[in-house]
């Protein structure tokens, strides 16, 4: 089984571009962030996070998948990391009516 787990990520890793991996980190980073805030209540703003999500998706070439810039552009951050990292199927239909 491990094998198939590296066979998957090298294949995912071929259909990534290296924008949406910033993009991917950087919400994983918002991720630990936002946790971490739950536990201390105070840390380092989020903004400069936010800001580089903005910069990092006007970077995307325009061939980017829209359902990946709909999540982006609407700040759904979850939606998005479950995009990138192939678990689409786990989002759920927004108040936008779409998933």
């Amino acid at each position: 089984m491990g094998s198939l787990g590296n066979n998957a990520t090298r294949c995912y890793d071929l259909l990534v571009t290296s924008t949406e991996r910033e993009v991917l980190n950087t919400l994983l980073e918002l991720e630990e962030r936002v946790a971490a805030l739950a536990v201390t209540k105070t840390g380092p703003s989020l903004l400069p996070l936010f800001d580089q999500l903005r910069q990092l998706t006007d970077q995307l070439p325009t061939a980017t998948d829209p359902t990946l810039l709909h999540y982006l552009h609407k700040q759904s951050w979850q939606k998005a990391r479950l995009w990138l990292e192939g678990r689409e199927a786990e989002n759920i239909t927004g108040t936008c009516g779409h998933v």
